[in-house]
C-alpha cells in the first residue's frame, strides 16, 4: 500500500449488550417524544366562575351546571372527563341528550343511532378528540369506551365506573330527566348541562324540576349557575348574547 494511502477505520460490530442499549436508548427517546406530545398541561380556570365549576367536579359526584352559550360549560366538562379517562380514573365516557332539535331542521339523518347522534355531539367530540388526540379518541370509540347514548337507547341502562354527561338538559321532560338521574349506578360523575332560558319545549321542563327537588329537600348537588360576564368564547359572542337578552329600549315620545 502506498505510503500516502490512508487507512479506513475499520467499525467493530456492536455486541448483543451495547445493541440492546442502542435500542432502550432510541425506545426512551421515541416514548419520551410520545409522551410529551400526548400531555396536555392542567385544566386551567379562565374566571373565577370556571374555577368555581372546576371544583365542583373534583369534589362531587353529580354537578348540574347552567347558563349562556360560549361559558365554557361543555368544553370543561368533556375535557375533564378526557383527563379521567386518559389516567385511567374512568372506564367509560357516556355522551347523551334529548332528541329535540334547536329550530327548524335539515329532515332525518341516514345511519344508525349513533350516527345519527354524532352531528348533535359534535362540539363535545372535538373537545375530547383536542384533549385525547384524534388517534386514542377513535380507538376508545371504536372499542365503546366513549359512547354516544341516545334517550331511546338510555331506558332500562345502568352506567357505572363512567363520566356521564347529559348536554341540553333543557329540554329533557320531567319524564326524562327522572329516567336518566336513576340510570346512574356507583363510581359515576355526572355533569347535567342546560340553561333554563333556552328551552325548546313545549311542556315543563325537567332541568327546572330537578332545580326545584334541589331546594326543595336540600339534596347534596352543587349547581353552578354562569352569566353573560362569564362568555369567554370571543368578545363577539359576549356582545351578540347580551344584545338578544337586553331588553328593547323604550320608544321615543
Amino acid at each position: 500500500m502506498p505510503k500516502h494511502a490512508s487507512k479506513r477505520s475499520v467499525r467493530k460490530p456492536r455486541t448483543e449488550s451495547e445493541e440492546t442499549v442502542v435500542s432502550f436508548k432510541a425506545h426512551k427517546f421515541e416514548r419520551d417524544k410520545f409522551e410529551r406530545e400526548r400531555t396536555k398541561p392542567p385544566l386551567a380556570p379562565l374566571n373565577r366562575k370556571q374555577a368555581e365549576y372546576i371544583h365542583a367536579l373534583r369534589h362531587n359526584p353529580q354537578v348540574l351546571v347552567m347558563g349562556p352559550a360560549g361559558t365554557g360549560k361543555t368544553w370543561i366538562a368533556a375535557t375533564y372527563a378526557a383527563d379521567l379517562y386518559r389516567k385511567g380514573a374512568i372506564s367509560k365516557i357516556i355522551l347523551t341528550r334529548p332528541n329535540v332539535p334547536c329550530g327548524r331542521t335539515l329532515g332525518f339523518f341516514p345511519g344508525t343511532l349513533e350516527e345519527k347522534f354524532q352531528p348533535w355531539a359534535a362540539p363535545i367530540v372535538e373537545a375530547l378528540q383536542e384533549r385525547l388526540g384524534k388517534g386514542v379518541y377513535d380507538i376508545a370509540f371504536k372499542r365503546g369506551d366513549i359512547e354516544m347514548a341516545p334517550f331511546e337507547v338510555a331506558r332500562g341502562r345502568s352506567w357505572k365506573n363512567a363520566f356521564v354527561l347529559l348536554d341540553e338538559a333543557q329540554n329533557t321532560t320531567v319524564g326524562e330527566i327522572k329516567m336518566f338521574l336513576t340510570r346512574i349506578g356507583e363510581g359515576c360523575l355526572t355533569v347535567i348541562n342546560g340553561d333554563v332560558g333556552q328551552s325548546d319545549l313545549g311542556e315543563a321542563s325537567g332541568l327546572s324540576k330537578m332545580i326545584d327537588l334541589i331546594g326543595l329537600h336540600g339534596l347534596p348537588v352543587p349547581i353552578v349557575e354562569f352569566t353573560l360576564d362569564d362568555i369567554v368564547r370571543s368578545d363577539l359572542c359576549a356582545m351578540w348574547a347580551r344584545a338578544f337578552e337586553a331588553p328593547a329600549p323604550l320608544a321615543a315620545e
